[in-house]
């Protein structure tokens, strides 16, 4: 059990430390995984982003997706859940995640690009790996962008999915894997939805500590 997403992150970043001082890209999934990842970010002393990816939920219960989409387009697909609905309705669940992915694009990285992902040691952060929809719409979007080496990092995630998910990249980092593992909230004890406010504080925190490292470097 991990008190928060702080407790999480400092603890994940531990359990990373082979990559620290190695110039890695630390992107983070928002909004629950940024909180994890700047504690990774920190403790590595590395560049830290947002990678900007949407669950395609279902129509009749949002909880539950059927896919992700990034925002470079990159989709992964259930295809047996997806199965149960008309392409109409695929599609425009998907236009409307790619509306939410220009928002968030806009509010929580000020427009502007991802960094340089080509040939860069990336390490995926989220809070948690459910069924790990979004976790491998980002893993092919840095595939796609020609990461050098692609690594997940996580709290928590299922047995299941770790396995999958680790075929998919070079490494996975995922502190505990429940056997009765049903939803990542069950293992904080403090869990609430972040929202876009706590991001920008995040991110400011962390440009504000970065400019102060990289001048004290240079002196």
């Amino acid at each position: 059990m991990f008190k928060d997403r702080k407790d999480a992150g400092v603890k994940l970043a531990r359990a990373l430390e082979d990559y620290r001082d190695q110039d890695v890209l630390v992107l983070a999934i928002p909004r629950g995984g940024v909180q994890v990842g700047y504690e990774v970010a920190r403790y590595l002393d590395s560049d830290f982003s947002i990678v900007i990816t949407r669950k395609l939920p279902f129509p009749d219960n949002p909880e539950a997706g059927f896919g992700a989409i990034a925002e470079d387009g990159s989709r992964f697909i259930f295809r047996d859940a997806a199965l149960s609905l008309p392409p109409p309705i695929v599609e425009h669940i998907v236009e409307r995640q790619k509306k939410e992915i220009k928002r968030r694009i806009r509010v929580l990285r000020g427009g502007g690009p991802l960094p340089e992902i080509a040939n860069r040691t990336v390490i995926l952060v989220d809070d948690g790996i459910a069924m790990g929809s979004t976790m491998r719409a980002s893993i092919q979007l840095c595939r796609k962008q020609g990461a050098g080496k692609i690594v997940v990092a996580t709290p928590v995630a299922g047995p299941w999915v770790a396995q999958e998910i680790e075929a998919m990249v070079d490494q996975i980092v995922v502190l505990t894997k429940p056997a009765s593992f049903r939803a990542v909230a069950q293992v904080y004890q403090d869990w609430y939805d972040v929202p876009d406010a706590e991001v920008l504080e995040i991110m400011e925190k962390w440009r504000r500590e970065r400019t102060s490292h990289l001048s004290a470097s240079e002196e």
